[in-house]
């Protein structure tokens, strides 16, 4: 019993010095003791419990005074740390309200900033994209807008100080970008005009084709048959020209594909924003005049060849193409003024240019390309508005030259040929070859000269058939004067065939003048006559005369017959010259035929002019004073009328006897002009910026509401 005690107290000591996740085994050995040992162990337990529970009471008891003392300090404390917990609250508050006032002015500080820091940053942007003009206007939003807000800092100055580095960098850039473009035409100017020489030859030859289909339709009275083959024939070429243009369409370049304006546009826009405008258009003129000059002077051995004359040529067309493009899109850059003096001092040079090296060449045939070219190279000029009649005068020269160099040419030719030629006739072996020699005189026509002979073998058998009446009568010993006498029907007979076979003279005449009348070829745009009468007309009065002359084979040896022989070429003759009148004003009121210009009327009058000529130089004998030019009198009132622009003598004498133009129909009169009045509108793009086309147009528009008045006038009244 005296041992386990001292075991119990070791066991409680265990216990409570041991962890209780370890005290399992300690309290399994209570079990494991003696009997009854538990219950031993537990009054051990509780004798320890009193023991402590009396040790914590003495503490407690000894304690307690001062316990109590600091639960009455910390209930005082408790109040001062609320207050203090407020104060530090109260602080903190303060502190944020400072740092959220401090914000406030930060955000509103930085919102000034911000703008121009993106203004700036928009600004180096535009320069790495070589947005100069852009930039340029971001500068000028800086300065005006954005720095003076926020000009008290630092940054800002920095900013204001690079801004004029700035706009000196983008000059730089900006003339850096125009001598290159100054070299770039330079180096396509011989390009961009043959280009523009190649569009002036296709739009050329396309009008051709055009106005030629246009003429298919001004012979009235030639066959069916026949008007249908040519009509076929002319809409094949036409149609065949249509597809070559459109081939050629999409190969046909402009000075804009060849050559990016976009630098002198920016560069003009750059010096005119920083107020050095005028420099900038002083720099280009003075280039592009160094240029002129340099594109004027040609190669020492430009006569050689054709293609010598066809670079110099296109050099020219290339730099002026280039002017005209920069006068129409940019503003003051260069003005017309200007591209008219340098055209009048390139004029001078290419003039004598051409005539110095043109006198070097020896070969017509180069001296016919040359004219050919120069025909060009004026056609596409003055399709850009500058005045070419120097050039065209040029060409009587070249002309002259080209009869010298073929004249020489020939001359030996011809030479040779004298000298081996035996001089022999020209034998003729058939009826064939008789035709194909004489078919070398354009002006015959054996059918015109087979009628002829049919009047004049009916004219002979009709005097022939008195004297057969006389034998008849003779033989028969019947009188005349007694009504038994027999007539002979066969003086009718002749009659008649004579009168059908002038019939077809008249008849064969108009065809033929139709004939002519179809190749007519008139440019009715051109501005301004040849100063000579069209090859066709001239061909057909020369056929004309030769066809009257073959009248005077007909028999005169009676007076009646001489009379009549007579009355048949004075029909003839004015039948002739009344349907080339009638077709010539056919031609210029024909509804297909939508615009005439001024040198299209010019030229129209000088044919007509040539007609009137051969009218007053008698083909034909008999006529008393002036009647057959009356046969064009229609016309002559009608050209004279727009040729003197006299619409206020028409408009006060019409509907007088005495009137001038008694003989112009107002309809006509409208129906020419209004004709004239659209050529006037396509042709004159900027006439409204000039006074003196200003009043042109309103007098022909006065004049056209007058005639229409005139017009409705005359349709009421009928």
């Amino acid at each position: 019993m005296a041992e386990s005690l001292p075991e119990h107290d070791r066991i409680l000591q265990e216990i409570e010095s041991t962890d209780t996740a370890c005290v399992g085994p300690t309290l399994r050995s209570v079990y494991d003791d003696q009997p009854n040992a538990h219950q031993k162990f537990m009054e051990k337990l509780d004798a320890c419990i009193r023991n402590h529970d009396r040790e914590i009471e003495k503490m407690c008891n000894f304690h307690h005074q001062g316990f109590v003392d600091a639960i009455t300090e910390l209930l005082k404390v408790r109040a001062d740390a609320e207050k203090l917990k407020v104060i530090a609250q109260t602080e903190e508050i303060i502190r944020c309200r400072v740092q959220q006032r401090n914000i406030t002015t930060v955000v509103e500080k930085l919102q000034l900033c911000l703008p121009v820091l993106e203004m700036y940053s928009k600004l180096k942007e535009q320069m790495s994209v070589k947005r100069y003009y852009s930039a340029l206007k971001t500068m000028e939003q800086l300065e005006n807008l954005y720095l003076p807000r926020v000009s008290q800092y630092r940054f800002c100055q920095i900013m204001i100080e690079n801004l004029p580095k700035l706009r000196e960098e983008i000059k730089e850039i900006s003339m850096s970008d125009l001598k290159d473009f100054l070299e770039s035409i330079r180096k396509h100017s011989d390009r961009i005009g043959e280009t523009a020489m190649k569009q002036a030859q296709q739009q050329k030859t396309f009008s051709t084709a055009l106005q030629k289909q246009h003429n298919v339709n001004y012979g009235r009275n030639t066959p069916l048959g026949r008007n249908r083959i040519l009509e076929s024939k002319n809409e094949i070429t036409l149609k065949r020209t249509f597809e070559d243009e459109d081939e050629h369409e999409e190969e046909v370049l402009t000075a804009q594909d060849l050559v990016d304006f976009s630098p002198v546009y920016r560069c003009l826009h750059i010096y005119s924003v920083l107020g050095d405008g005028e420099i900038f258009e002083n720099y280009y003129r003075k280039q592009r005049r160094k240029q002129a000059r340099l594109v004027l002077q040609p190669q020492s051995s430009m006569h050689e060849t054709v293609e010598g004359y066809r670079r110099y040529f296109s050099q020219i067309v290339g730099f002026f193409v280039v002017e005209d493009h920069i006068l129409h899109v940019t503003q003051g850059l260069v003005t017309r003024t200007y591209t008219d003096e340098l055209w009048n001092m390139a004029l001078s040079k290419i003039i004598a240019v051409l005539r110095t090296h043109s006198s070097y060449c020896s070969d017509p045939d180069l001296v016919l390309e040359l004219k050919n070219l120069i025909v060009v190279f004026a056609d596409t000029l003055q399709g850009y508005g500058f005045p070419v009649n120097r050039l065209f005068d040029l060409l009587f020269e070249i002309r002259d030259q080209y009869n010298e160099t073929l004249l020489k040419k020939w001359s030996g030719l011809f030479r040779d040929i004298f000298e081996a030629d035996n001089y022999s006739p020209i034998p003729v072996a058939n009826e064939e070859e008789y035709r194909i020699v004489i078919s070398k005189f354009p002006f015959q026509d054996p059918e015109l000269d087979k009628l002829v002979q049919i009047i004049i073998n009916t004219t002979h058998l009709e005097q022939a058939c008195k004297y057969l009446e006389d034998f008849i009568s003779n033989i028969t010993n019947i009188s005349q004067l007694t009504v038994h006498t027999a007539r002979l029907y066969g003086l009718s007979t002749f009659k008649d065939a004579r009168h059908a076979a002038e019939g077809e003279i008249y008849t064969k005449l108009n065809q033929k003048i139709d004939e002519f009348i179809q190749i007519a070829d008139y440019d009715w745009t051109m501005s301004e006559s040849d100063g000579r009468a069209s090859g066709y007309l001239m061909d057909l009065i020369n056929f004309l005369r030769s066809t009257f002359q073959v009248f005077t084979h007909l028999p005169h040896n009676n007076n009646d017959h001489a009379a009549m022989s007579g009355k048949v070429a004075q029909t003839a003759c004015m039948s002739a010259c009344q349907h080339l009148s009638m077709s010539l004003m056919q031609m210029l009121l024909d509804s297909e035929l939508k615009q005439i210009s001024m040198g299209a009327i010019q030229q129209f009058n000088l044919d007509v002019i040539q007609c009137e000529l051969f009218a007053s130089s008698e083909p034909v004998p008999g006529f008393q004073g002036d009647t057959l030019q009356l046969a064009f009198i229609d016309l002559r009132q009608l050209l004279d009328l727009f040729m003197v622009w006299d619409w206020s003598t028409y408009l006060a004498d019409y509907g007088q006897a005495t009137s001038k133009y008694l003989r112009v129909n107002p309809s006509t009169a409208l129906t020419l002009l209004e004709k004239m009045k659209d050529s006037s509108k396509k042709n004159n793009i900027f006439a409204q910026f000039r006074k003196n086309d200003r009043d042109k147009q309103k007098l022909i528009e006065t004049v056209v509401k007058q005639l229409r008045s005139l017009v409705n006038g005359m349709s009421q009244h009928t």
